[in-house]
Formats: structure tokens, C-alpha cells, sequence
């Protein structure tokens, strides 16, 4: 892979939006906008990120000009209990019958509002308040790991790492079109000091629960129909890092010339390595692919057409790979 600046902002938006400097909508709310979602009491796309937002917090996961609905719903996944996880999950006073009295009242006086009106936001805003409601019974059931064996709890591991794995493959399994797990907030990964031992913490961390979740998935029947995507905005440099000094930190600068981003399980041809970088491990040179390319080959993957799901906005038909990306062919089973 390659990307176009060294930066985590412009990157992280170039990644996970398709565009480095305007406001975009994510990949994660195009694809709910393409598939619509199979879970109606639960969020279609949801981002977990343990500790609080990573770097650009929310426009990570941001419908920008599609509707409201289709941005990703965050979740804090450093907590266990269900209370903490989901904020106001469960009302303390209202019982069931009268949050829905008043959802009710509520839904007359939006619609003696919006008549007369055309506002995007508001529709946004009535399917939030409607969604959060049934949420309080389905959200409840699919965040309780107590209900899975001891066996596959042990298989993840019982870090927050495979807590949340576990979780997302438990959303999964109910129908949320699209979850998307961070390390934890900020950029954990940003190691530009002793990447050796950092680095090896951070794997550690995540190895488990990520051959768990694909073991578990082959074992429920899952991972040819779920599309599993690692990765970051970009890698590290070959060379090491110096301080002001002139003294090796032990650590690696950005480089968003030549780095790796894997895929498994959803039509993707396993054991297949498709590119190369140079002698140095610094630059791509073979098959160099772009974040476009990668995003039109999700989309194919997922059964869209990168070039035909478009959203008019401002007089323009808009696209999550823009006017360019091409599908990787090579690595479609």
C-alpha cells in the first residue's frame, strides 16, 4: 500500500473517508448505505475503541453528507458492565411502557415540525431516539460474553482486546453491517521511541483474539461471508530514528510510501501476498495499490460497485473512491 502524506490526520481520513482533506463519509457508512442494515434494533456500523477517540475522534466513522443514521455509533469497550459500555442503556426512573409514551408524544411533535420541511438531520435525529429505544433489550443480549461457553471466552482471552473481539464477532452474528475495532485512543502504534518493545507489547495484545475471531468464525459458519480488514493509515521507516541529539531513539519515523494492510475470510484468496516493496522494505515497487484501489476491492467484495454507489450532493454524484481506484482482481478468490 501507499498513501500521500506523512501525517496521522490527513491519512487516517484518507483511509477510513477516501479523502485526506474534505469532509467524506466513511467507508462504513457507505457500505451501510449500500447494504442497508439487517439488525433494526441494533446500530448498522459500530466503532469500538477501548480508552477513549483515537486521533480525528468521530470523523473517523462520520456520515458527512449522507444521512445521519449511517455514521458509525461509538462505543468505549474498556468497560465490562453493560451500564458503562452503552451510556443510559437503561433508564433509572421510566419503565418500558412510558418511554414509549413519550417517544410516541415525541414523534407527533417532530412530525407537526418537519411538516413543510425538508431536514435530513431531523429524520437523523427521530431514527436515534427510536433506535436507542430498541436497543435497551437487543443491546443487552448481544453485549453479554456471559452468554458464550467458557471455551470460546478462554479462546479470545480476557483481555479488552478479546473482549471486544469477541463482541464485534457476537454484532456480527446479529446483523450489524459493520464493525470497526481500534487498538485504543489516541495512536498507540505512533512508536517513534524503543518500537521494538512497544511494537511487541502491542501484537501481543491483539494475536489472540484476532486468530480466535478467525477460528470462530470458520467454526460458525461465518468467515466466507465476513470481510476481515487489518491495518493502519500507514507503516514505519526502515531506518531508525534519531533525536535532537543525533541519538538513536530505538524508534521508527512514518512512512506512508510502502506498508501492509491484510484481509482475510469474504471471497478473499487466502495465502495470496499481492505487492512488494523495495530491497530496504521502504517504498512500494511492485503492484503499488493505493487507499482507492483497496476501497473499490472492498466494495467488490462486499457485492457493490465502487463507481455506481454515488451520493448527489452539491450538484456533484460523490463516491467513497472518488474518480479513481480499481479492483484488485489478484486477490478475489
Amino acid at each position: 500500500m501507499f498513501a500521500h502524506v506523512p501525517n496521522h490526520e490527513p491519512s487516517l481520513m484518507l483511509m477510513n473517508c477516501g479523502d485526506s482533506v474534505q469532509a467524506r463519509p466513511s467507508m462504513g457508512a457507505w457500505v451501510l448505505y449500500g447494504l442497508g442494515a439487517e439488525n433494526q434494533n441494533l446500530p448498522g456500523f459500530i466503532a469500538m475503541v477501548p480508552g477513549g477517540m483515537p486521533i480525528k475522534d468521530s470523523e473517523n466513522w462520520q456520515s458527512a453528507f449522507l444521512p445521519g443514521a449511517f455514521q458509525g455509533t461509538f462505543i468505549d469497550s474498556k468497560h465490562e458492565q453493560l451500564e458503562k459500555l452503552i451510556e443510559n442503556i437503561t433508564h433509572p426512573h421510566a419503565t418500558t411502557a412510558m418511554q414509549r409514551r413519550q417517544l410516541d408524544l415525541l414523534s407527533r411533535l417532530n412530525a407537526e415540525h418537519r411538516a413543510g420541511r425538508l431536514d435530513d438531520r431531523l429524520d437523523a435525529r427521530i431514527q436515534s431516539f427510536e433506535l436507542a429505544f430498541r436497543m435497551q433489550t437487543e443491546a443487552a443480549e448481544a453485549f453479554d460474553l456471559s452468554r458464550e461457553t467458557r471455551a470460546v471466552r478462554d479462546l479470545y482471552g480476557s483481555g479488552v482486546h478479546g473482549r471486544q473481539t469477541l463482541i464485534a464477532r457476537r454484532l456480527l452474528e446479529r446483523g450489524v453491517r459493520y464493525v470497526q475495532l481500534w487498538h485504543g485512543a489516541g495512536q498507540p502504534w505512533d512508536n517513534h521511541e524503543n518500537i521494538e518493545a512497544n511494537h511487541k507489547q502491542l501484537a501481543a495484545e491483539i494475536d489472540q483474539p484476532i486468530a480466535a475471531l478467525l477460528t470462530d468464525l470458520k467454526r460458525l459458519g461465518m468467515f466466507d461471508d465476513t470481510l476481515v480488514i487489518w491495518g493502519g493509515e500507514f507503516g514505519r521507516t526502515p531506518s531508525v530514528e534519531l533525536g535532537g541529539d543525533g541519538k538513536s531513539k530505538l524508534g521508527r519515523d512514518h512512512n506512508h510510501y510502502g506498508f501492509s494492510v491484510w484481509l482475510a475470510g469474504g471471497g478473499i484468496k487466502g495465502g495470496t501476498a499481492y505487492g512488494a516493496t523495495d530491497e530496504f522494505g521502504f517504498k512500494a515497487t511492485e503492484n503499488p495499490t493505493s487507499v482507492h484501489d483497496l476501497h473499490a476491492t472492498v466494495l467488490h467484495l462486499l457485492g457493490l460497485d465502487h463507481e455506481r454507489l454515488t451520493y448527489r450532493y452539491a450538484g456533484r454524484d460523490f463516491r467513497l473512491t472518488d474518480v479513481s481506484g480499481h479492483v484488485i482482481g489478484e486477490i478475489v478468490a
